[in-house]
């Protein structure tokens, strides 16, 4: 098993939460962050004064799979998050040791 977590553009959030339970992938936990990477913030402007945004908002999914299913989900969400600029967010994929379903007690594949 797999756990993908994906940092992308919050208006993004939909479309590529559609592309993924249309490829059958269901399960998936959303959080709202804040972050910068090579964009370092911006300068915007409110009501004519200047003020810099350091931490850009962003969503990050976090997405519990079998080993087969990883290529699939990293497609769609590549396909779906993608504006082609700047700022579209990063995808990590880590080896996900055990996974356990709470009122059951199943276990591994069984429990995602």
């Amino acid at each position: 098993m797999k756990k993908i977590e994906a940092i992308i553009k919050p208006f993004k959030l939909d479309e590529v939460r559609e592309a993924l339970l249309e490829a059958g992938i269901s399960g998936l936990t959303v959080t709202e962050v804040k972050g910068y990477g090579r964009q370092r913030g911006h300068i915007d402007t409110y009501r004519g004064a200047e003020y810099k945004v350091d931490f850009i908002p962003k969503v990050k999914l976090e997405i519990v799979i079998t080993d087969k299913e990883v290529d699939r989900c990293l497609e769609v969400i590549i396909e779906k998050a993608q504006s082609g600029k700047i700022g579209d967010g990063k995808i990590f994929v880590y080896d996900m040791e055990r996974a356990i379903r709470i009122r059951t007690g199943e276990e591994g594949e069984d429990a995602v």
